[in-house]
């Protein structure tokens, strides 16, 4: 089984997702190897007129790569993206995206000159209303066909060198599926059933925006010392259903959510790549996992010492590394020992075989939503020990690490191209921040943030029984006064004021005026 590889450290929104551009995937794109698409704004390539970029020669590092992978010119991402492109956008400035028209991480506004600092919560800090904005986005997006963006569901050679794009149209949601199934994949070596599995091209990585909403981040799941899953309810991302153990709740808009690429053996044996299309439901059956593999989700201390490894990586930056924080969080070291190789997997890979469904599978995992808050807290991690320790960037790896990792690497599946090393920074530089580590003052305020919005929500409504309170007591005492004005003249009314009777009536042979009268007195 191939390892549980580290897919995203640096899980972000951004106003588009980043996979094959549209304009990009024609035959005379491919042919001519170029994707510098015309920005709509002006109706120049990557928007040159407007100085948002240009068209060049893509650069690709010639440092050597580490043994685990033995071949060369086999697999469509070595060297990416130079089997389908050798020229493309170079933007300038605060402008980014495949032909310039999007603002690099953290910057807004038409000319990207406006700074804005994301806040990215736990998923239990959210209020209701933010709860269900967020599932509602994910829902939307898993529904919505992506505008921009197609997969390829063929490799390169099977497209004729170009001449014959093959290539689907998916969903927002499932072009972020595709990618994590396209960087962790086997390395297809020729005749079906022929693979190299000890490859992995997973790395720091960023997806977009789903919605134009800029006030939304992902929040992320504190799984420390948790004991099930607790985000597993219909309020958030589905509890478990009571007719079939493996499957959803009804109750849950994730229970109709159909998954794909998740069939690694069938592609292996038949030799071909995800063909995009619908395998059936998502799967989930928390804490039922194989105890051989991971025993629980990690524990406070465990992330502790993680965090205490001061480096980044050490010897051949594979699943034999000791000490190392890479491999240690990513679960392939031991969390306890630091010891690579670990006979149990612990950390992030743990956390995936413990929710034992849809995303256990290495290839298919991001198909699970619990993906995403996932990965959103590892990065969390990642970012507490980048402040504690503020590595050189030379920490980052420049040659002889596994194939696509080196510092100087374009990210594959990656257009535009992000280089590995660039993401080896804070998330501030990205434009968000953690609310877990935020100062005490202000975690403060943001533990009580769902509660004061609840109250703020619920303003209206107390301000409306409020009056309607107010008025009710005006006609109540007006009431009562004229009740006992009758009263006074010999009304034979009972005085409103002796409905909460404080003790029984006293039986009389007086005669009816003075009983009114005893229990006037009796009040």
């Amino acid at each position: 089984m191939s390892p549980l590889i580290l897919f995203s450290l640096m899980l972000h929104f951004v106003p588009t997702f980043q996979q094959f551009p549209r304009l990009c995937t024609t035959r005379e794109a491919l042919l001519t190897k170029e994707c510098c698409p015309e920005w709509e704004g002006d109706g120049s390539l990557c928007g040159m007129n407007s100085g948002r970029g240009f068209c060049q020669d893509v650069e690709v590092s010639d440092q050597p790569d580490g043994p685990q992978y033995p071949f060369s010119g086999l697999d469509d991402r070595e060297k990416w993206p130079l089997v389908f492109y050798n020229r493309t956008c170079q933007c300038t400035g605060n402008f980014m995206g495949f032909n310039c028209a999007d603002c690099k991480f953290g910057y807004f506004g038409e000319d990207c000159s406006e700074r804005r600092e994301s806040l990215r919560r736990n998923i239990f800090h959210l209020s209701r209303s933010e709860r269900i904005r967020f599932i509602s986005y994910l829902n939307l997006a898993k529904h919505t066909i992506s505008r921009d963006y197609v997969v390829a569901t063929a490799p390169y050679a099977q497209m004729e060198n170009g001449s014959n794009p093959i290539f689907s149209n998916v969903s927002v949601y499932d072009i972020f599926v595709w990618m994590h199934y396209y960087v962790s994949r086997n390395a297809i070596l020729g005749e079906p059933g022929n693979v190299w599995r000890d490859v992995d091209f997973g790395h720091w990585h960023e997806i977009r925006k789903l919605t134009g909403d800029m006030s939304f981040s992902i929040p992320y799941w504190d799984w420390r010392d948790a004991q099930n899953c607790d985000v597993c309810t219909d309020d958030l991302m589905g509890a478990r259903s009571p007719h079939d153990e493996n499957l959803l709740s009804p109750g849950s808009v994730f229970s109709s959510w159909r998954v794909l690429c998740s069939r690694a053996e069938e592609y292996n044996a038949r030799g071909v790549l995800c063909n995009a299309e619908d395998e059936g439901p998502l799967l989930r059956n928390p804490g039922n996992h194989d105890r051989n593999l991971a025993e629980r989700l990690p524990t406070s201390t465990e992330v502790e010492f993680t965090l205490g490894l001061s480096n980044y990586d050490t010897g051949p930056m594979d699943r034999s590394a000791n000490m190392s924080f890479r491999n240690t969080l990513e679960g392939l070291g031991n969390a306890q020992t630091g010891q690579g190789s670990s006979s149990l997997l612990g950390m992030h890979a743990s956390v995936h075989v413990f929710m034992n469904g849809s995303m256990s599978s290495v290839q298919g995992s991001a198909n699970d939503p619990i993906f995403m808050l996932h990965h959103a807290y590892v990065d969390s991690i990642y970012e507490q020990w980048l402040r504690r320790h503020q590595p050189s960037p030379s920490q980052y790896p420049e040659s002889n690490a596994p194939i696509g990792h080196n510092g100087e690497y374009h990210m594959v599946p990656f257009m535009p191209l992000h280089r590995n090393r660039d993401y080896f920074i804070s998330s501030k530089e990205l434009g968000y921040e953690y609310s877990s580590l935020l100062d005490p003052a202000q975690r403060l305020s943001e533990y009580m943030h769902p509660y004061l919005e609840e109250m703020q929500d619920m303003w209206p409504w107390m301000l409306v029984a409020a009056l309607v309170g107010g008025i009710a007591a005006v006609i109540i005492a007006a009431a009562a006064l004229r009740v006992k004005r009758r009263n006074s003249r010999g009304s034979p009314w009972i005085n409103f004021n002796g409905l909460e009777e404080r003790q029984p009536l006293i039986p009389s042979n007086k005669p009816r005026d003075v009983d009114y009268q005893n229990y006037q007195t009796a009040i």
